[in-house]
């Protein structure tokens, strides 16, 4: 089996999550979360789950440097030389950046960075329909406008390295997860 590494981007609501995992299942790799990473960091009560937690309880969002290290950290362990899929990260350019020179450092390579693609429309009507207290209309609008803001340069950045495809989310999810296996050219 060759070595699969992905990198899933899109929106929140577009299906990273469940998506990524189904590929991370199918290859037989770890699907790396960021918002798991943190969780689990936080849970450990490791010194950097205790530095976030910090930031959790006052509503600020945990500084790059804390994600990084996380990051770092999490990609250098022994289940990730077969492969990884890394959902919710690289979120903006910085990331991306320190990302190439980490992954440039343990001697590994990103092979494709998946764009699940899902008009703002659909993301409104799946997020107000999980029912949470911070999914009003408004909240959402933001996070989208945010998640365009941030993430327009970073998809220029992986076509110019010629690594991203975009997949269409506004389908079935057997229906993605059947293209983003055609566009990954998977064969796990």
């Amino acid at each position: 089996m060759s070595v699969k590494r992905f990198i899933f981007l899109g929106p929140p609501g577009a299906g990273k999550g469940t998506q990524a995992y189904k590929l991370a299942e199918l290859c037989s790799v770890p699907h790396i979360s960021t918002g798991e990473i943190l969780r689990n960091e936080v849970a450990l009560g490791t010194p950097l789950g205790t530095q976030a937690k910090s930031y959790q309880e006052k509503g600020e969002l945990v500084p790059d440097e804390l994600i990084l290290d996380m990051v770092g950290q999490r990609l250098s362990e022994s289940d990730t030389q077969s492969g990884w899929i890394l959902d919710g990260f690289p979120r903006n350019l910085s990331q991306a950046k320190f990302l190439d020179e980490l992954l440039e450092k343990l001697e590994q390579k990103c092979d494709r960075v998946i764009d699940l693609e899902v008009p703002d429309e659909i993301i409104v009507e799946r997020l107000l329909k999980r029912g949470r207290p911070d999914d009003t209309e408004e909240i959402i609008r933001h996070r989208l406008q945010v998640y365009r803001q941030q993430t327009a340069p970073l998809i220029d950045y992986y076509i110019q390295r010629q690594l991203l495809v975009s997949v269409q989310g506004n389908q079935s999810m057997a229906e993605v997860t059947e293209d983003l296996q055609k566009a990954v050219d998977l064969n796990c």
